[in-house]
């Protein structure tokens, strides 16, 4: 999407593989790992020249009685979530502070609002809680010195992450009756791209979801 806007583009994650479009980095690692952020943004750097936005994108969701979740659950879930945000998003703010400025986007869930019993959900709640509480925070600290911070909080959507056949009952738990879709949430990050009015914003995009049930 952001290639269409006509932004350069460096992504990452474990398994990505090199693209064929000159003016897409692709950068392989861990976002859990402290160096994987810090060798996405030099290369951002050195490649494009510098970084105008930062989609925090990564997350690990683990659907399990509080209970039953275990010493790894709760590290990869931390690893991902926070630790992977809170790194990248550090180095980004960093180098826009000298250059003029520029736009964080966080993805969350629609969870951290409003809790399902039909949906354990805690290490989600409280990493991704965490991240959209630092998104006002940073949009907040920042809203002087020319950086925007928003997130975008969906409900369900429809990714490989969900088996085909848990569709019908995942679609059930949305108001509107069925699951997002991918281009429903790059609709969301494009608009606040877009919106130099908005910062601090949760824009959730969850069929209904947080409005309730």
């Amino acid at each position: 999407m952001y290639r269409k806007l006509g932004y350069a583009v460096v992504a990452t994650s474990r398994s990505i593989t090199p693209a064929n479009d000159e003016r897409t980095l692709t950068v392989a690692g861990d976002i859990a790992d402290p160096a994987t952020a810090e060798r996405v943004i030099v290369a951002a750097i050195d490649r494009f020249g510098g970084v105008d936005t930062l989609v925090n994108n990564a997350g690990i969701f683990v659907a399990k009685p509080f209970t039953d979740y275990t010493a790894d659950d709760y590290a990869a879930a931390t690893g991902v979530n926070l630790t992977g945000f809170f790194r990248i998003t550090q180095l980004a703010v960093e180098h826009m502070l000298t250059h003029g400025g520029g736009h964080i986007v966080n993805v969350t869930t629609s969870l951290v609002d409003n809790a399902d019993s039909n949906v354990p959900s805690v290490l989600a709640s409280l990493t991704k809680g965490g991240v959209q509480s630092a998104t006002k925070s940073l949009a907040i600290e920042y809203a002087k010195r020319g950086i925007r911070v928003n997130a975008v909080s969906p409900g369900t959507i429809n990714t490989t992450m969900h088996d085909e056949d848990s569709h019908p009952v995942l679609a059930a738990l949305q108001p509107v009756g069925r699951m997002g879709e991918v281009s429903d949430i790059v609709d969301a990050v494009i608009y606040l791209e877009t919106a130099p009015f908005v910062t601090g914003e949760i824009l959730h995009v969850d069929g209904g979801v947080s409005a309730g049930h």
